[in-house]
């Protein structure tokens, strides 16, 4: 019998196993630039390692023969506790990019969030599934690029606005430096001899069309490749974001509407007496500022300071179920993940996204019955300890 990519995907058990497959086929300077993180990559093992700092305590002599795993997420109805995490250019990890991705969200019931600096356009992705998605937003120094973004999503029907508030300046991403990182990447000998080891994934780089970000595609003249518009995007970002532009950009959207990127229970508690439906407790995934706090370690304080006004939500390091039970017992709403479905991406295309999603989900229906709990909306401080 053959060895068929879904062969393959169905030998991935776990979200490393789809890490390890992504690395066989996907160019060294694309993987690290999805795997790597900021500088000495403190915070990215951070991200991971906090969730062992806590216990899950089962409770017994629980019917759990059936285990409902759905929850509302900013309004719409999920199948899990789970988000899709904005991610620039994946067309970069896999051909198919968004086209990948979003179908494989709508297909399991789970929001997908589409980064400004996506390869598909707002509207193109809004034609992809059903299923519920946001858009990823900053606030940029020419307002009527916020304001156009803003206008294009409610004609295109998403359900939430996302405003990352982390990025001032793009992160010390040292992988991306010693790789010699590009957009398109740069053909010299080391990197060329990379990508000839991966013939399938160079393939489609030189027969598909040249990488762009199509959102911003028409806000610069003539050239419109990646890379050029990459630099545009980085003198965009406005180092003087303030409470106001956020405040503004939620009036115009006036629907539900979270910011990214909170650590400090001060910020949350602003977001909420502002209105804001939802606080994205991140850290970029340690992309951006090297030793920051791990979501998980910050959540429980975020989590009492926004005193149920608004729902929160935990981005970072999430790898197992288990991690996703964790930060609900801890008052989370839903959990974002955004490399565990790039790794299924670059493994397999939409089948692998669709295998990380999975195997999440499995693991999450699973551990609760283990756990002792029928319903994840069910999950609180009754069923998790800190340790150490």
């Amino acid at each position: 019998m053959s060895n068929t990519p879904d062969r393959r995907l169905a030998r991935c058990h776990n979200i490393d196993d789809l890490r390890r497959a992504a690395r066989r086929k996907v160019p060294l300077l694309i993987f690290d630039f999805v795997d790597g993180a900021a500088e000495d990559e403190v915070t990215l093992a951070r991200n991971r390692n906090g969730f062992d700092r806590y216990q899950l305590v089962p409770h017994n002599f629980v019917d759990v023969s059936e285990i409902d795993t759905t929850t509302t997420v900013l309004g719409r109805r999920v199948e899990a506790p789970l988000v899709v995490s904005p991610t620039g250019l994946p067309r970069l990890v896999h051909h198919t990019g968004e086209e990948g991705l979003v179908p494989a969200a709508g297909k399991h019931g789970i929001p997908y969030t589409l980064s400004s600096a996506s390869s598909t356009s707002i509207e193109a992705v809004a034609n992809l599934s059903s299923g519920p998605k946001w858009f990823q937003i900053y606030v940029w120094k020419d307002r009527a690029i916020v304001d156009d973004f803003i206008d294009r999503c409610k004609g295109a029907g998403y359900d939430a606005l996302c405003l990352t508030v982390d990025v001032p300046i793009t992160g010390n991403r040292e992988r991306d430096v010693r790789n010699g990182l590009a957009l398109p990447p740069k053909p010299t000998p080391a990197v060329l001899f990379d990508m000839l080891c991966k013939p399938t994934w160079l393939w489609h780089l030189k027969t598909k069309p040249e990488f762009t970000l199509a959102n911003l595609v028409g806000r610069v003249e003539q050239d419109t490749s990646a890379s050029n518009l990459s630099r545009y995007t980085e003198e965009q970002l406005d180092k003087s974001l303030s409470w106001d532009d956020a405040a503004r950009m939620k009036e115009r959207w006036d629907g539900p509407f979270a910011i990214k990127g909170v650590l400090r229970a001060e910020d949350a508690r602003r977001a909420v007496d502002l209105g804001f439906d939802g606080i994205i407790v991140s850290n970029h995934g340690g992309r951006q500022l090297d030793h920051a706090p791990a979501p998980i370690d910050v959540l429980p304080e975020i989590v009492a300071a926004v005193e149920g006004r608004a729902q929160v939500i935990l981005d970072g390091g999430v790898r197992r179920g288990t991690d996703v039970l964790k930060a609900l017992s801890l008052g989370a709403t839903a959990c974002m993940a955004g490399r565990p479905f790039l790794f299924g991406l670059g493994a397999g295309g939409q089948a692998g996204v669709e295998r990380a999603m999975e195997i999440l989900k499995g693991e999450i229906r699973r551990d609760l019955m283990l756990l002792g709990c029928p319903r994840v909306t069910d999950l609180g401080p009754q069923y998790i300890r800190k340790v150490g």
